[in-house]
Order: C-alpha cells, then structure tokens, then sequence
C-alpha cells in the first residue's frame, strides 16, 4: 500500500511542476509585447531603499507609536513567571479575603 501512495504523491508532484513550468513559459519570452513600454531599471541602493529600509522604516514607525500612544495600565500588564510583582495587586487580594 506504501508503494502505491508514494507512486501516487510522486505522480502529483510531477504533474504539478510540468504544469507550472508550462504555464511560466510566456514569462521568458524575449519578444516584446504591443503597448510593452518598460522603465529603465533600479540601482542596487534604489532596490534595497525600497524593499528592505522603507518597510524597516515603516515598522519601526508603527512600533514607535503603538509604544508612545500606549495608554493601558501598569496593574493590567502580564507579569512573566520569576519576576517580582507588584504588592499592590497582592495587597487588594487579601483585604477582600
């Protein structure tokens, strides 16, 4: 049964390559399309503008504001195991108690 599944999953993964490889091919082509009009192409520090400092830029920005405009409460935080928490919160459990 081992050996017919895997004949099975081998047969898919074959197919599934063909097709793709078949279905890229107009990507690689070297004539020009009508109405084709490509730009002229990016600078290595363009590329790496673009693609890697822009978005790092973005997220430290977002970051920056969700950390400055941050209004919860220290008491409403969660406390990570081993650290020392506060006694307040301790303090206001045991008066009810």
């Amino acid at each position: 049964m081992d050996k017919k599944n895997a004949l099975r999953a081998g047969a898919l993964a074959a197919g599934t390559t063909l097709m793709m490889l078949l279905m890229s091919s107009p990507a690689l082509a070297l004539t020009r399309d009508d109405g084709d009009d490509p730009g002229t192409g990016l600078s290595v520090i363009e590329t790496l503008g673009y693609y890697v400092l822009a978005p790092l830029a973005l997220f430290a920005i977002i970051a920056g504001l969700v950390m400055a405009l941050d209004k919860s409460k220290p008491e409403h935080r969660v406390i990570t195991p081993g650290t020392k928490g506060k006694t307040k919160t301790k303090a206001k459990v045991a008066a009810k108690a």
